[in-house]
């Protein structure tokens, strides 16, 4: 077994035995909760899973530290289709798949055999997690533990159901679901294999005539462009069908017909037929009469809508791209005896003025972004961008009958209201993307009538939401209006189906509550498990007056005991426990989650909770990409918690994961860079156990003082950083930023043995504790400190031991090592001898005059060099000072407004005599004899003058 997996065991053991991570009501402590959403028990946690909780967790320890009462809870998700459609991937003996379950997951196959039971697999999954999560080191209070399909967690969720309902919030109507045909459920989206975030969306469709009784329903999310069509397009080789739809003869693809079908229309097929025969057909627009002819679209989907597309090539990229390749290729018209001198006569009908192009906005676009073809990837692009200025910007034409002069965005929903009472339009769902259910079929849209919604469309409900993001924190804040976007456009949502696990919907038979809508107040049911597991409260007892005690404080203590047998000491200590932690402070998860779980949760608490235990805080991380590429098993990219511990240890992982990215950036996880962690992090146990063996001496020194006072800047700035949750800033600075502090003291004093140093490092491994668990109580067991350092106190910035001046002095010599070694490297020189002359003391004067005026924003060159010319002590030295000036104002343009303000602070020191204290570092660092001067010496060593360049913190240097 390596060292770290024997540091890793021996802490992980110590922290259990010790109980340091159950958290308990302290009234004497402020309390911390943090929560992060259950995983799935369909697979293994994978370093996504990691990285998001890795966050939470460094969260967690740092305010541990700083003497909060930290509590993280944990659960497991077993709700839904995804466990039942991997269990019968099993079953059907599906190889690709048990092939990954047993390379990837690594499963033994003695276990893979059960994996036909969907239960075992999510308990075989849940116990490979639980080890996982203790061997990564999450601080995790273990005693309030679930799984989403125990009894008891099932009556909490009944309560909520209960309670929505009396409330409005669950409602029963007519809405458009994505439904699995082999399910026979709605299929939200976690129950998907392929396509989550994908929701129907409405189409227009047109009903173009084609002769006296029939109909093309061409399918379009902009039906104002019915007045600039100019032909048809149908794909030649695609399966077409005529059909009776709810009582007229329409013509539309083949798979149209099946997806009507499940959208409350009567639809008969009468024949099926290829597209080829409508193509040289001539069709009518129903509201001007006009007569258009049908031409081939290979492009044309059968599978997107109804398989008919009308063309307005003024405002569309791909139908003037489609248009034009036909006129420039007039040879395929032949096969379908059509004459190209025809189509070269359709010209585009323009329809929409729009600020910043012409009569035709489609043809100009695909001029300006040189697009070639309709394959042209940036086809697309302009496609958007067009869509999005017309329908913000457009006026109609007069060519637009009624709607001439209204823009676009205010006409749309009167146009469509008019249309299907003229008769010409009416309306079909389809999913933008394909969506595949976990039993792996594929999805369609579904109108369902008397399903079971939660009713996010309710306008009273999205405010009462807007109100809670208003009083929470986001991190970061630019995902605030994310939410505010999303609860905008939240419609009705499917809450129930029927298959897979999960709690019964309390009063709909056969119905079970979906995956994402039993999520999303459960944080609060961690408060009370410990009491419902310690206790063995039975499912029955907890009626849902129970926790209308515990959670609104409704009721008698004492009737209850009597209703349901539990005693008022207990469901006193429940009711407690509930008031004492919520509501959470800070919940954390990637941000594929906004569009459903995270809003849903803000959504439900507001339907339930009043505004005190209404969310603190909800963070928001990126996705997790793995070399680059998204990671998934069928990619061979994949890499579970347990795997990647394993290989690199825990700190690393975690590490590596939170240096990775902050905000909602994705993070990459690259192989290089976690083994170059793991080795710096083996090169980091020997730097600090060197010198907490070796730091004994008492000295004070201006290195002990610079020592500190970065110190202090360090603990200010990592502190600032996860409270802010900015976990890759603070670590950064923590260990990368400080470490080389340590290093260049060491550097400087040419020894190991202070005190101070042996001090700093103990700071050091504080701030990384949060970060790097196991490596910093190794380390803190053998600095001779009591106690855990999980445990110990965070370090707290103190002001008094800032030293602005000892700071310069070290800034000083820094600068003056660089500007030497960018010389000797433009030089392409080795040095015998260096020498040094610091600025004569007038020049001090002007540097510092310069400086004060610039920090007031009010440094001009002619007002600078009048005051200049009063002072009798610089007239002397006017003609130095007109070259000097520009010069110092450029060199402070390069400073921060930090250090300027230390050094006006400080005022003038000497520079002499600091170069003077590191001559033995310099002479050592190049290699070289080094002479130090004052440009005031009379007696100097100066044979090519270089004394009078030399200005304030920038010495002038001379090379032999």
């Amino acid at each position: 077994m390596s060292q770290t997996k024997q540091i890793e065991q021996k802490w992980q053991a110590k922290w259990e035995n010790a109980h340091i991570f159950e958290a308990d009501p302290d009234p004497k402590r402020k309390k911390i909760m943090v929560t992060f959403p259950y995983p799935y028990m369909n697979g293994p946690l994978h370093v996504g899973h990691t990285f998001t909780a890795s966050r939470v967790d460094a969260y967690a320890r740092f305010k541990r530290m700083q003497g909060y009462n930290v509590l993280w809870p944990w659960a497991w998700h077993w709700t839904g289709q995804p466990l039942l459609g991997a269990s019968q991937r099993v079953a059907r003996g599906d190889e690709a798949y048990i092939r990954v379950l047993r390379e990837v997951d690594d499963v033994p196959e003695s276990e893979l055999k059960k994996f036909i039971d969907p239960l075992y697999m999510a308990q075989y999954y849940t116990n490979e997690g639980r080890l996982a999560v203790k061997s990564i080191g999450f601080s995790v209070d273990w005693r309030r533990e679930f799984t989403t399909v125990m009894p008891t967690y099932q009556k909490f969720i009944e309560w909520q159901y209960k309670n929505l309902k009396e409330k409005g919030y669950v409602t029963r109507g007519t809405h458009p679901v994505v439904w699995c045909p082999k399910d026979q459920s709605p299929t939200g989206d976690h129950d998907r294999q392929v396509g989550e975030g994908v929701t129907p969306e409405e189409y227009t469709l047109i009903k173009y005539k084609l002769g006296e009784h029939t109909f093309l329903p061409a399918a379009t999310f902009r039906p104002e462009t019915i007045y600039g069509i100019t032909n048809m397009w149908i794909n030649p080789d695609a399966a077409y069908v005529e059909a009776t739809v709810n009582g007229e003869n329409w013509i539309i693809s083949q798979e149209a017909a099946e997806k009507l079908k499940e959208q409350e229309k009567k639809v008969q097929v009468k024949r099926s037929f290829k597209g080829k025969e409508l193509i040289g057909q001539i069709f009518e627009n129903p509201l001007t009469k006009g007569k258009f002819p049908i031409l081939p679209g290979w492009f044309v989907d059968p599978k997107t809508a109804t398989g008919v597309v009308y063309s307005v090539p003024a405002h569309a990229p791909y139908d003037w791209l489609a248009l034009k390749d036909l006129q420039e290729k007039p040879e395929v018209l032949k096969d379908f005896g059509i004459d190209p001198e025809d189509v070269k006569r359709i010209k585009p009908i323009s329809i929409i003025k729009v600020d910043g192009f012409g009569e035709y906005p489609a043809v100009e676009i695909v001029e300006q972004m040189g697009i070639k073809d309709q394959h042209d990837p940036k086809a697309d692009e302009a496609t958007k961008a067009l869509y999005k200025k017309e329908f913000h910007s457009g006026v109609l034409k007069q060519n637009c009958g009624p709607y001439t002069g209204k823009t676009v965005r205010e006409v749309k929903d009167t146009l469509i209201a008019d249309f299907r009472k003229l008769g010409v339009a009416d309306s079909m769902y389809d999913l933008p993307e394909q969506v595949v259910c976990r039993c792996m079929t594929q999805c369609i849209v579904k109108i369902l009538s008397d399903q079971w919604f939660l009713d996010y469309s309710d306008q009273q409900w999205k405010a009462k939401a807007k109100e809670v993001v208003a009083q929470m924190a986001i991190y970061p804040d630019s995902a605030k209006q994310w939410f505010n976007v999303v609860i905008d456009w939240l419609k009705e949502w499917a809450c129930a189906r029927t298959t897979g696990f999960g709690t019964p919907l309390p009063w709909g038979k056969g119905w079970i509550i979906e995956t994402l809508s039993d999520s999303t107040i459960y944080m609060a049911f961690y408060t009370i498990n410990k009491h419902i597991k310690q206790s063995s409260i039975k499912p029955e007892a907890l009626k849902p007056e129970v926790f209308d005690y515990i959670f609104y404080g409704k009721g008698n203590p004492a009737e209850l005991e009597k209703a349901v047998g539990i005693n008022v000491d207990l469901l006193e200590a429940m009711r407690n426990e509930f008031l004492y932690w919520y509501p959470f402070d800070l919940r954390n998860s990637a941000k594929e989650l906004v569009p459903n779980h995270l809003t849903f949760c803000i959504f439900h608490h507001a339907a339930l909770f009043p505004p005190e235990h209404w969310p603190k805080a909800i963070g928001v991380n990126g996705m997790l990409m793995v070399e680059g590429k998204q990671m998934h098993k069928s990619k061979g990219n994949f890499i579970t918690m347990k795997g990647a511990v394993e290989k690199y240890g825990a700190d690393a992982t975690r590490c590596a994961l939170l240096l990775g990215a902050e905000g909602m950036d994705d993070p990459d996880w690259r192989a290089e860079n976690v083994s170059d962690l793991k080795s710096k992090f083996e090169a980091l146990c020997g730097f600090a156990s060197g010198i907490v063996a070796s730091a004994k001496n008492q000295e004070d020194t201006v290195l002990e003082r610079w020592l500190q006072s970065k110190l202090q800047h360090r603990i200010k700035d990592v502190t600032v950083s996860i409270d802010e949750l900015k976990t890759r800033t603070g670590l950064q600075i923590a260990l990368f930023e400080t470490w080389n502090d340590l290093r260049w003291y060491i550097q400087r004093k040419g020894s190991t043995d202070a005190k101070a140093l042996g001090e700093a490092v103990k700071v050091w491994l504080k701030m990384l504790a949060p970060f790097a668990p196991f490596l910093c109580e190794e380390l803190w067991s053998q600095t001779g400190e009591a106690g855990f350092i999980s445990i110990a106190s965070w370090p707290a910035f103190d002001e008094a031991k800032v030293d602005v001046a000892a700071e310069e002095q070290e800034n000083l010599i820094i600068d003056v090592m660089s500007d030497t070694s960018n010389i000797l490297k433009a030089m392409k020189i080795t040095p015998k001898r260096l020498c040094y002359y610091t600025a004569a003391s007038w020049k001090w004067q002007v540097y510092l005059k310069v400086l004060e005026k610039t920090l007031a924003g009010e440094a001009k060159i002619n007002e600078l060099m009048k005051e200049f010319a009063a002072d009798k002590d610089l007239k002397p030295h006017m003609k130095d000072i007109a070259g000097m000036v520009p010069r110092v104002i450029k060199a402070l343009t390069k400073l921060p407004s930090d250090r300027k303000a230390n050094i006006l602070k400080i005022k003038a020191v000497d520079e002499k005599e600091i170069l003077q204290s590191a001559l033995g570092f310099l002479k050592e660092r190049f290699n070289a004899e080094v002479s130090i001067y004052s440009e005031d010496d009379q007696k100097r060593y100066d044979p090519k003058r270089r004394a009078v360049m030399a200005m304030p913190y920038q010495p002038a240097i001379y090379i032999e």
